[in-house]
């Protein structure tokens, strides 16, 4: 009634997925029920209405819009969420989903995504369905769902490009693997655990993994087991444009020296697996942009960790003269910060980077970190590239009052984001010099947050530090 070009351009775009915003609370969206219901046909309402569900008497005739006919999505929880509009007897809702789903599978031209995670209908058996299911692009699942699904959808789904898969549950993963093997153009693969179990124990979590092939570009694996079938798969996954791994453990250093990725644009790893991270930015085709380490307490790690981060700052100047985004884990010795400033100087497109310090030494002291700041920012103050747009300092280092606003005098003309775990710079004295500098255009923002915080805030970037892809 306002603009009918400006609605009749926004309504498509808003019904490709309207299920997929997590802002909204869908118990409360009255109006997805009754679109939906007013689709159904009158001998379908008479027979849910004897049941005690309630249905609107609106019909879609009735509507501006065929609003189904844009839909290209399911989302199994939110469908759930809506049914419960109808009725709050769990048998009731059972019946009014499987009417939905089947008027999903008359009324949608073609399925581009869906999630189904807890799904309980099988809704492949639908007459209509192979038609549906043959478009599919991108699919959620978890592992509490039986293989015989998974079966099922492998008859019908050939050309999903982005499977994304939750492990919430031990058991019999050969379904999943089937629905893997006969993908002909996946490009996207995700497996993320859900709880903290040793997926070792199950032997068939190695049939979701064999069963990858060289046409994913882009691979995410949280959690998966640590035995040695990695080693086998990774080599010839050559394709990889992103890499994420939060155990990347793999002891044969010739079988690593196989996994050359010269496409490889974005690589996080932990800090555990330095040593195994330099090997693969070697291996790379100098395309690298992003790289992220996950943190973790490093005490077991102290014995070769000097050196293997000490070659991880090396290869990376050597490597990756492309990088915009780079996570730095290291001792504060004077070879550090050697390499440091040769990688500042040589990595002119860094846009955001993450230094993360670790004095493994035994004087562990104020005055020390106070030591360790100071030399961090005469290094930044020396080298830093013109691009750098936001710096995150986490852990054993401290800046003093005279420190910090030499670096941040010298910072004049650009604007910078700062993000720290350390709550001192929330003292009067440090509020009055940062916001002097704030005032004057030097700092854009200069936030205290946890340690955690710091990892993974996103405000600024699609890809943050930390695990989120």
């Amino acid at each position: 009634m306002i603009n009918r070009l400006w609605c009749e351009t926004a309504i498509p775009i808003l019904w490709k997925n309207p299920w997929c915003y997590s802002g909204i609370n869908y118990k409360n969206k009255n109006y997805l029920f009754i679109i939906i219901a007013s689709y159904l046909s009158d001998d379908t309402k008479k027979f849910l209405t004897r049941h005690g569900i309630h249905l609107p008497s609106v019909s879609c005739k009735s509507f501006l819009f065929d609003y189904l006919s844009f839909c290209r999505s399911i989302n199994i929880i939110n469908i759930e969420i809506i049914t419960s509009i109808g009725s709050s007897l769990v048998y009731n809702q059972f019946l009014l989903q499987q009417e939905f789903y089947g008027l999903f599978m008359k009324k949608f031209p073609e399925l581009k995504y869906l999630d189904m995670k807890s799904i309980k209908h099988q809704i492949f058996y639908f007459p209509e369905a192979r038609l549906r299911f043959e478009s599919l692009c991108e699919l959620e699942c978890d592992t509490s769902i039986d293989s015989s699904y998974f079966y099922g959808l492998a008859r019908l789904c050939q050309y999903i490009k982005r499977l994304i898969i939750f492990n919430r549950k031990l058991g019999n993963y050969s379904g999943i693997a089937k629905l893997i093997e006969v993908q002909r153009n996946l490009k996207y693969f995700e497996w993320e655990d859900t709880h903290w179990f040793r997926i070792a124990e199950s032997d068939s979590c190695k049939e979701v993994l064999l069963a990858l092939t060289d046409t994913i570009n882009h691979l995410k694996l949280i959690s998966v087991n640590k035995d040695r079938t990695l080693q086998r798969v990774l080599p010839k996954l050559h394709k990889l444009k992103s890499l994420i791994i939060n155990d990347l453990y793999i002891d044969n250093e010739e079988q690593l020296k196989m996994c050359v990725y010269r496409d490889l644009e974005v690589f996080m790893v932990d800090h555990y697996n330095l040593k195994t991270a330099s090997i693969i930015i070697e291996n790379t085709g100098r395309r690298l942009k992003k790289i992220f380490l996950e943190s973790y307490e490093l005490n077991d790690y102290y014995g070769n960790f000097k050196a293997d981060s000490l070659i991880f700052i090396r290869k990376i100047h050597e490597n990756c003269p492309l990088i915009e985004y780079l996570c730095l884990s290291f001792s504060p010795t004077k070879e550090h910060f050697n390499e440091l400033e040769k990688l500042l100087k040589v990595c002119q497109y860094v846009k955001l980077l993450l230094i993360d310090m670790v004095d493994i030494s035994r004087e562990r002291t104020e005055e020390k970190f106070l030591e360790n700041g100071e030399e961090l920012l005469k290094t930044l103050i020396r080298s830093a590239p013109t691009n750098l747009r936001e710096i995150r300092f986490l852990y054993d280092y401290k800046f003093s009052l005279k420190a910090l606003e030499e670096f941040l005098e010298k910072w004049k003309g650009c604007s910078l984001s700062i993000l720290t775990c350390e709550p001192i710079y929330k003292e009067e004295d440090y509020v009055k010099v940062i916001n002097k500098y704030k005032n004057n255009g030097v700092i854009k923002d200069f936030i205290c947050e946890s340690s955690t915080n710091v990892e993974n805030m996103d405000e600024n970037y699609a890809l943050p530090i930390g695990w989120h892809f």
